[in-house]
């Protein structure tokens, strides 16, 4: 099939056919991912905790495994998502939750006997960040033919206050299981807990995309066709200008935030004269603005056209990153109603982007289309990183959030002016 050749007409009618009733189906995977979740980012918790102490509080230590987690879905994405356009998407999810496991199980017994480096520790956070990456892409490419495209928007927006929810639950929960837990045991609650992702998944029919004969199966011709996937997964990018342009503001924004949030210690120490408390309230602010506009978007919906949501809500967050970056050093709870709701424009943002990739894009190259998105965006941030800390030094952590959300401003009210944004939702694949 090619890429442009599913209308949406088209793409309704393989749907529909195969997603009724689609609640139960996607609930009953979406639900068994959650409660995954809550024992995986336990166990990522609990694994930075150990890294902490075996490295005496090196902040190299921690810096190498947050670049580990960042790799794969940066550089290695794109390959991901051709895959995942090549095979069932399902068996995807279940051998990337079952890969997962199996190394965190060994890591379990390498802690059980004492045996347990810092290295290992890389290896099972590169392997947890691969596996994560392989599960997001499938999930979101599946997501498409599961659910009603007039209902993409709130389980979106679902997807965001989950992601908010376990901001607030998971750190207490772990810091709780490790002061009553050693590790090993810990890590095996995050085995256990694989099992709600991976069982539902055997049980549940995925639909998969119709596919050019050929695609998957023989491994003639095999790398090469993946690689040509990736390339045709970029090219579409390039083709869409309108999407090419947003890209372009995301990595120009991700540059410019997530310095930002990662030295948010220092802002709240150095600035607000705080500790870790007042940090614990400042990470809370954020989620639990998550979660409301997860919540929010979810119950509204947005507007028809999704494009004028996702710029409201970054018309929304320049206002409160900006407020963040000039709040006086008094006044910290103006800080936390800044980073609440910022927190929430974020799935104001991200929900309808999303939603939009998902109704337009031709369900057999969103695999692709979507690990070349993260790709590019996620370019920025190790960039932005690099020059984070002599900047901040010099000008201090809220110069980022002040020229955060200026540029958020100017970006909401700038690609109002430009025509292939605002019509991105009506993107004909055949054109620009």
């Amino acid at each position: 099939m090619d890429a442009g050749s599913t209308t949406e007409k088209d793409r309704d009618s393989v749907v529909e056919p195969e997603a009724r009733p689609w609640a139960v189906r996607f609930f009953t995977i979406w639900i068994g991912q959650a409660l995954s979740l809550v024992g995986s980012q336990m166990g990522g918790f609990a694994l930075v905790w150990w890294l902490t102490q075996a490295s005496g509080g090196s902040a190299t230590v921690l810096a190498t495994s947050s670049l580990v987690a960042t790799l794969p879905m940066v550089f290695l994405g794109p390959f991901a998502g051709a895959m995942v356009d090549r095979w069932s998407r399902r068996r995807v999810m279940i051998v990337a939750d079952s890969i997962v496991a199996l190394f965190s199980a060994a890591l379990a017994i390498l802690a059980w006997t004492g045996l347990l480096q810092i290295w290992h520790i890389y290896c099972i956070v590169f392997v947890r960040a691969l596996g994560g990456t392989f599960h997001f892409v499938a999930m979101q490419a599946a997501t498409s033919l599961m659910v009603p495209s007039d209902q993409l928007p709130r389980i979106s927006g679902m997807n965001q206050a989950l992601r908010g929810a376990l901001g607030i639950i998971t750190p207490p929960l772990g810091a709780l299981a490790m002061s009553l837990l050693p590790l090993h045991t810990i890590m095996g609650i995050n085995v256990a807990t694989a099992a709600f992702a991976i069982v539902p998944l055997l049980r549940v029919h995925v639909p998969d995309p119709e596919r050019q004969p050929g695609s998957s199966g023989k491994m003639k011709g095999v790398v090469g066709g993946i690689l040509r996937d990736v390339r045709d997964g970029f090219a579409y990018i390039w083709r869409w200008k309108g999407l090419f342009i947003v890209l372009l503001v995301a990595a120009l924004l991700n540059g410019v935030i997530y310095p930002a949030f990662a030295l948010m210690p220092i802002l709240i120490k150095e600035h607000f004269g705080g500790d870790v408390l007042q940090l614990g309230w400042a990470e809370s602010s954020w989620s639990v603005g998550l979660i409301a506009g997860g919540i929010l978007l979810s119950i509204w919906g947005g507007f028809r056209r999704k494009v004028m949501t996702s710029l409201l809500g970054l018309l929304v967050a320049g206002l409160a990153f900006a407020a963040v970056g000039v709040t006086p050093s008094t006044a910290f709870e103006m800080a936390l109603i800044g980073l609440f709701i910022a927190g929430l424009s974020n799935p104001i943002i991200n929900g309808p982007f999303f939603a939009i990739i998902q109704s337009v894009v031709a369900p057999d190259v969103q695999g692709r289309v979507f690990t070349a998105i993260d790709s590019l965006a996620g370019l920025a941030a190790p960039l932005g990183m690099a020059i984070a800390g002599p900047v901040a030094d010099a000008l201090g952590v809220q110069f980022w959030f002040l020229i955060g959300g200026i540029i958020s401003l100017a970006m909401s009210i700038g690609l109002r002016a430009i025509p292939v944004v605002m019509n991105l939702e009506h993107h004909n694949p055949n054109g620009s």
